[in-house]
């Protein structure tokens, strides 16, 4: 039952317990590192609407939601390590490195040249890994603020001297561009 297994974000507590509140909407995600934790769990339990739900919301629109969730089913996940969380950069940003670990299908090992028997004499495994360093931004709505992911594979439609989407006041080159440029 999903309610009391591990959560996939890798903590010691059950998807209960964890990351399944902020799935559901019940609670939001108090840091940048608790929000990437719960979205490495989206992908692995294929909860495409809540990857879209906390990346920036100017960002929304512009997202391929398809492909999002080719590569959430698509991708056999492994685990998660948080190398480093930069709680504060900025006014109201935040860094999370991280690695995401998958296993690579037989077709990726076998085109790439690897001998699965060779892996498995040395005590390696046909493992693969996202490493990343994520860029959060801190929003204000609604008389609280919330943070989301900047995705860096948007293009956006901004100018680095127009304002700041996010809403900060500042120009974009001077807030959120520095981490999407």
């Amino acid at each position: 039952m999903i309610h009391t297994s591990p959560c996939p974000c890798g903590s010691t507590l059950s998807y209960a317990d964890c990351c399944a509140p902020l799935h559901l909407g019940q609670k939001i995600a108090d840091t940048a590192a608790q929000l990437m934790r719960a979205r490495y769990a989206a992908f692995v339990l294929q909860h495409v609407e809540y990857i879209v739900a906390t990346t920036a919301p100017f960002q929304q629109p512009l997202l391929d939601t398809q492909a999002i969730s080719d590569w959430a089913q698509q991708t056999d996940w492994a685990g998660l390590e948080v190398i480093n969380h930069l709680a504060k950069l900025g006014k109201r940003h935040a860094q999370v490195e991280f690695k995401a670990y998958f296993h690579l299908p037989a077709s990726a090992v076998h085109s790439a040249g690897l001998d699965l028997a060779a892996l498995d004499n040395k005590g390696l495994d046909s493992k693969g890994v996202h490493h990343e360093l994520s860029t959060f931004v801190n929003i204000p709505t609604h008389g609280t603020s919330r943070w989301y992911f900047l995705d860096p594979t948007v293009v956006m439609p901004v100018t680095q001297k127009q304002p700041c989407p996010c809403g900060s006041g500042e120009k974009y080159k001077r807030c959120c561009g520095q981490f999407l440029a």
